[in-house]
């Protein structure tokens, strides 16, 4: 009786024999390239490893190609996937930065005056997105108001005057991390102004920013919204952490507890004082570092300046992460 014949299973090409052992060592980059020839993205993380690493003569030659790279990245147990992700993020938050210089040259030589609010829940990252907004701009025509609380005198005066004295000059760019919208939100719910005061304020701020308009300051008023579970995370990260832990502050202990009346005090702010004059507009900050580019790009698009002709990259805003104020919009926050 005749054997039966088994089918042998065919014998790999060289091309694919090849793949298949390459995909049982390290993690592979994303690339574009074939062989051992680095893609533009790998290019971007040897560059950045020479500049900041002491590489030997036999690792910088080694990291010209991919299977160096990749060695040397193993060696330091460096994760290539979130490098190249920092990486992507700190290369378009350079080219942002130089359209901002851009900007602020203008605002000098023309005598403007721009003015930026950062409102937003506790933890939105305002502040460390004011941080990269004024990085390399001039400290002579640009400045950072985050206002303590009023003293007796203040507080027996108009309430916008402090916030007033504090309005960008002619040729200035003035952040102000958190303003006078402190009255729209976390005072009413904090009980630091009563039921009057809370609605002198939500008459009289449409008509003071029509003035500012009218006046010819360039206002621009962003809102951070992030979610409560990752508010709650930022503060854990903060107790523990002793670099951050001057952060946390009374009102913070208490945002948690507080979040659906921050909310009905938020969509009132949004409410009455939103306007086409002086929108508000909302940042999505869950993602902190697409708040800071996405932040630097809506201002870049809606601020006139020389150069503007010819960016270094896009300046049109991520509509997922920025997006002007409508009521039929749902919030994160």
């Amino acid at each position: 009786m005749a054997k039966e014949k088994t089918q042998s299973k065919p014998t790999p090409k060289p091309k694919i024999a090849k793949k298949v052992a390459a995909s049982k060592q390290a993690p592979r980059l994303v690339h574009s390239g074939e062989g051992n020839a680095l893609s533009q993205d790998e290019k971007l993380i040897g560059k950045t490893l020479k500049k900041s690493l002491n590489l030997t003569e036999d690792q910088l030659e080694e990291i010209s190609s991919k299977k160096g790279l990749i060695k040397l990245l193993s060696s330091r147990k460096i994760n290539a996937k979130k490098a190249l992700v920092k990486l992507r993020y700190e290369e378009e938050l350079e080219k942002l930065q130089i359209e901002l210089v851009k900007l602020q040259r203008d605002v000098q030589l023309n005598g403007r005056r721009v003015a930026i609010i950062f409102e937003g829940r506790d933890a939105a990252g305002k502040g460390g997105s004011i941080r990269r907004f004024i990085e390399h701009l001039n400290p002579r025509s640009a400045r950072v108001v985050a206002l303590p609380k009023p003293t007796e005198l203040q507080k027996g005066q108009w309430y916008f005057q402090r916030y007033t004295e504090k309005l960008p000059n002619p040729g200035e760019i003035v952040f102000f991390d958190r303003s006078w919208y402190n009255r729209a939100v976390v005072e009413p719910v904090m009980n630091f102004c009563t039921k009057k005061e809370y609605k002198v304020f939500l008459q009289q701020v449409p008509e003071y920013e029509h003035m500012l308009y009218e006046d010819g300051l360039e206002l621009v008023k962003f809102w951070f919204s992030i979610a409560k579970d990752v508010q709650r995370e930022r503060f854990d990260s903060r107790r523990v952490d002793p670099l951050k832990q001057w952060k946390i502050s009374p009102v913070d202990e208490k945002a948690q507890e507080h979040w659906d009346t921050y909310s009905k005090y938020k969509e009132a702010m949004y409410s009455k004082t939103h306007t086409t004059y002086s929108p508000w507009i909302i940042v999505k900050a869950n993602d902190k570092k697409k708040a800071r580019l996405e932040s630097m790009r809506y201002v870049l698009s809606t601020l006139d300046y020389e150069g503007k002709e010819a960016p270094r990259t896009s300046l049109v805003p991520d509509p997922d992460v920025v997006m002007r104020y409508h009521r039929s919009h749902q919030s994160i926050d």
